[in-house]
């Protein structure tokens, strides 16, 4: 399984979107230099305040372009780095992926999935009712999370638009992702 890395983004300030770069470098263990949610605990403001000591399994933040396609079939516009992602992509299953699978882009970055962003209101915030069209329900009920993936930097490396995206999957039996 693989895909193409369409843009990168970061922000060293708490902002809902992040602008985008020409690349950005991943630091193994911590995530993308200079940005806001780069560290081994937790960054996000929520998170900190209930433990600040929590492991940061949220260091890099993937989407996928296709569901920029999607979601502007409901009237909205969103481009790469509007959602807060660090890296969108192309043509790879993300929501897919079992937790542990491996991304390997580029020519020396790796990162190891974790699970789902879990998107909160601050969506609304940048698009009102687009949070309905990231977070839904399936036929029984199960809550259905679209915006993107959540990973840790297990080999650092810069990253750039163009770059191949190659999932490495973990060995069976495969855990489905959850929020993180």
């Amino acid at each position: 399984m693989s895909g193409t890395v369409t843009a990168v983004s970061s922000n060293g300030e708490y902002s809902f979107t992040k602008p985008n770069r020409d690349s950005i470098t991943l630091l193994t263990g911590l995530g993308v230099e200079g940005d806001v949610h780069a560290g081994v605990t937790v960054k996000h403001r929520s998170r900190v305040a209930q433990d600040p000591t929590q492991p940061n399994l949220r260091q890099v933040h993937l989407i996928h372009e296709e569901l920029f396609a999607e979601v502007g079939t409901e009237g909205f516009k969103v481009l790469p780095g509007d959602l807060g992602e660090n890296i969108t992509t192309r043509g790879i299953d993300l929501l897919a992926l079992p937790v542990g699978t491996l991304l390997r882009i580029g020519d020396e970055a790796v990162l190891e999935v974790t699970g789902l962003r879990n998107p909160c209101l601050q969506i609304d915030h940048f698009q009102n009712g687009l949070l309905k069209q990231v977070v839904g329900r399936d036929e029984a009920g199960n809550i259905i999370r679209k915006a993107g993936v959540m990973s840790v930097v297990r080999e650092g490396g810069t990253v750039r638009p163009g770059d191949l995206v190659q999932a490495e999957l973990p060995a069976e039996p495969h855990r489905p992702l959850d929020r993180v």
